[in-house]
């Protein structure tokens, strides 16, 4: 959590973001010259604003330090870019969040890193699907059709549930999953252990690992090498398998792997 200093020290530097962000030709400026320099035709071309305004946002932004001059060329400083570099973050932030902000807004988070979240950009393409009173299954189903054309798997299973273990073991009889490692909680292992079935199935099954971690967590994540998936728990604590966020690109899928990672690390569990 960010301590009281650093808040403080936040608020403080609130009045430089403030400058740049509330100010539309200064961030279009950023933006603009972000990746390579440009002349003063180019950035007029670009933004289709006259010279004389431009030319006075160039000014402000070289007064901070955040844009040179070379010759006849404008381009990003160091602090320049690595300021655009955030700037363009919040933006896919913002937008991956409001593109599903029904499931962000309905779900526990607690479980979600502050550095993960921080990266909720890289989900900026996954697509949000939702059962319906005509199709209550509708969520699951697609997580089934998903995990179906996976060959390697890496699951956290926050919950017993036949129904997902049913399709899990099909899936590792017909070849279809070469390799699965399930990440659980104490309580699930436990469970595992007790049904003969899945017992054999799965702990005495070589192309299985299943990895048991302290902390029961409030979420079901899959990372896969075709997909990546996530249901969250609501916030009274009751997991919600209506609403599920599937990404398949690859900025999706690396964003479900870190998360593991950092989840095993976190727990002391080696991830290799």
């Amino acid at each position: 959590m960010t301590n009281i200093k650093t808040k403080k020290e936040l608020n403080d530097e609130y009045q430089n973001v403030k400058y740049i962000l509330t100010s539309g030709m200064r961030t279009k400026l950023l933006l603009s010259l972000y990746e390579h320099s440009k002349k003063l035709e180019e950035i007029r071309n670009d933004l289709k604003k006259p010279s004389a305004t431009i030319l006075h946002g160039l000014k402000e932004l070289e007064n901070k330090n955040l844009i040179r001059k070379i010759q006849k060329n404008y381009e990003l400083t160091s602090n320049g870019y690595i300021l655009t570099t955030n700037i363009i973050k919040l933006i896919e932030n913002w937008n991956s969040i409001n593109k599903n902000k029904q499931f962000w807004n309905n779900h526990d988070l607690s479980d979600i890193p502050e550095e993960m979240l921080k990266d909720i950009y890289l989900l900026k393409n996954a697509e949000y699907e939702t059962s319906t009173t005509s199709d209550l299954s509708n969520a699951f189903n697609q997580y089934i059709n998903h995990l179906s054309n996976s060959k390697e798997v890496k699951i956290i299973l926050p919950i017993y549930s036949e129904n997902h273990f049913r399709h899990i073991l099909d899936f590792l009889n017909d070849d279809k999953l070469s390799k699965l490692e399930l990440i659980v909680g104490k309580k699930i292992q436990e469970s595992i252990e007790q049904n003969d079935d899945l017992k054999k199935s799965l702990l005495g099954n070589e192309k299985v690992c299943v990895k048991c971690i302290e902390k029961d967590l409030k979420l079901f994540l899959s990372s896969c090498d075709n997909f990546m998936s996530l249901t969250l728990f609501l916030k009274d604590g009751h997991y919600d398998d209506s609403q599920i966020l599937i990404g398949k690109d690859e900025n999706a899928r690396k964003w479900a792997s870190s998360l593991i990672q950092y989840i095993l690390d976190k727990n002391g569990v080696d991830h290799s």
